[in-house]
């Protein structure tokens, strides 16, 4: 009871730590999970940010440049220095304090409206009082260069203003040089630090297309961003541009590339943490099943060793009167039980030598239903003394096979062993053993009704050492390592071998192997 208490309370103490460290993984790798879709906001939001304020700054460009180009022009016609103009237009320029509703009318887009400045027009001649002041003089003069230079800036803004206002009058298409603008944009992208390819198109106020680049495809247009052109002229003479990027998904999750290693090596800790506590489990289970083999071996040594020792003494009791059936009785007890004792520790060594590598293994043709009938002939007065029936169903046509007669013995005997170990009390055994041909393989069953198994056991019973538990049924002996001794045979053999089991309704277990060609 103290043995079993510290194993069930070492089996907690693994599972309360492994919780503990496979909780602790996932936490991790959660709050990673939670790192990366931050990064990824952020870069998307910054990436937003700066395209946006590139659009902007395009935008403004474009309208200065139209700007720049239409007084260049109009200063031709006019005469005017387009130095000058431009300098007068700076003002004007988007960012100035001017409206649309401080514009002259286009009625008279030359007329003087500035009456201030016209008011203050100063006379052509200036008369001095003979006893004023040099200082007066000086102020007269100062206002007089002051009032000249409002009334000529006056008529020069208003010519810029009518400038400015009829350039709006040209087409959509005319206004927009789709090669600057193209240009424009990809610098202020570059001077932000994007270098992504982008497709762009150009909208008039109706919605229409008016231009899309040489290259333009759809990839990547489910996410556009729009921004306004000519925004400081009437809303039916402005545009709209629009810009995609196909690969911005790409860009935006690369950021999570640099967590990619961490995220590998936390996977990698978390696996070889599995993979240990996995080896530590089955680690003690195998010394659990290896303890369960030393005490079953130890009883199994013990039976024939004390059976052998006390016919011995028997024998060397001179007191006691030997007769000749005593003396065969007494010898065949010898004879049997050490045989029995030959077999287990040929069982154990032919597992050792398995698990070496060094098993001799000779191969040659047998007919396996004759093999087969001859070990039902064999086992048939055990299964008797049992209270049970064997019967034999041998109907493959095709017997023949190439493996080692002894080993394919030993399988077919083990299994109908295990039958008789492993039988019911409250019924009679009923062992059967059949044999078919399915294509080029020989199908080999050996089926009873005995005690059966659970879907837990028929996981584990070919794995060595493993014993299924058998309740109060305590006079069933072994050391766990027949079914293992089997599967290892039936692999070299080539073949597979399987168990299906119900409990309480008996186990099949089938054996499939190929066939001499």
């Amino acid at each position: 009871m103290c043995l079993l208490s510290r194993n069930s309370m070492k089996r907690t103490t693994i599972t309360i730590i492994s919780l503990i460290i496979g909780a602790s993984f996932f936490g991790l790798l959660f709050l990673q999970g939670r790192i990366i879709r931050s990064m990824v906001r952020i870069r998307k939001e910054q990436f937003d940010e700066t395209v946006l304020r590139a659009l902007d700054q395009t935008s403004r460009d474009m309208e200065r440049n139209e700007t720049f180009r239409y007084l260049e022009e109009v200063a031709r016609r006019s005469g005017y220095s387009a130095d000058s103009l431009a300098a007068s237009a700076g003002s004007l320029l988007p960012g100035s304090q001017v409206g649309v509703a401080d514009r002259p009318s286009l009625d008279a887009p030359f007329s003087l409206q500035n009456k201030t400045a016209q008011a203050r027009i100063p006379k052509s001649s200036l008369t001095l009082k003979s006893d004023a002041s040099i200082d007066v003089a000086n102020q007269h003069f100062h206002d007089f260069v002051k009032n000249a230079y409002l009334y000529q800036k006056g008529v020069l803004d208003e010519v810029i203003y009518t400038i400015l206002y009829n350039a709006s009058d040209k087409d959509f298409r005319e206004r927009v040089d789709f090669r600057l603008l193209d240009s424009n944009l990809r610098n202020e992208l570059e001077s932000a630090g994007i270098s992504l390819p982008y497709h762009f198109s150009v909208y008039d106020v109706e919605g229409l297309e008016v231009y899309r680049c040489a290259d333009y495809s759809d990839e990547g247009s489910d996410y556009c961003y729009t921004q306004t052109l000519f925004r400081n002229d009437p809303s039916q003479k402005m545009g709209q541009l629009r810009v995609h990027f196909p690969t911005m998904d790409t860009y935006i999750l690369g950021v999570a590339n640099k967590m990619i290693p961490v995220l590998v090596f936390t996977v990698l800790l978390f696996l070889t943490f599995s993979f240990t506590v996995w080896l530590i489990v089955r680690q003690k289970r195998e010394t659990e099943m290896k303890n369960d083999f030393i005490n079953n071996m130890t009883h199994e040594f013990k039976t024939p060793i004390s059976s052998i020792s006390l016919a011995a003494q028997m024998l060397g009791d001179k007191s006691i009167k030997k007769s000749d059936a005593m003396l065969d009785n007494l010898s065949g007890v010898i004879v049997g039980e050490t045989r029995r004792l030959r077999y287990q520790v040929e069982k154990v060594l032919q597992m050792s030598l398995y698990e070496r590598g060094n098993i001799r293994f000779n191969e040659k043709e047998i007919d396996a239903n004759v093999v087969i009938d001859d070990v039902v002939k064999t086992f048939q007065l055990k299964v008797k003394q049992s209270g049970g029936t064997l019967t034999a169903a041998l109907d493959a046509e095709d017997g023949a096979i190439y493996v080692d007669e002894m080993h394919f013995t030993n399988v077919i005997f083990n299994l109908m062993d295990n039958a008789v170990k492993y039988r019911r009390d409250d019924v009679p055994l009923e062992l059967r053993v059949a044999t078919r041909n399915q294509g080029e393989r020989l199908i080999i069953t050996v089926e009873d009704n005995g005690i059966g198994m659970r879907s837990e056991d028929l996981k584990h019973i070919f794995e060595r050492f493993y014993r299924v538990h058998t309740g109060n049924k305590h006079d069933v002996k072994g050391f766990g390592l027949g079914l293992a001794y089997v599967r290892s045979m039936v692999e070299l053999m080539h073949g597979t071998i399987k168990a299906e089991s119900q409990p309480r309704q008996g186990t099949r277990f089938i054996i499939t192997l190929p066939l001499i060609d």
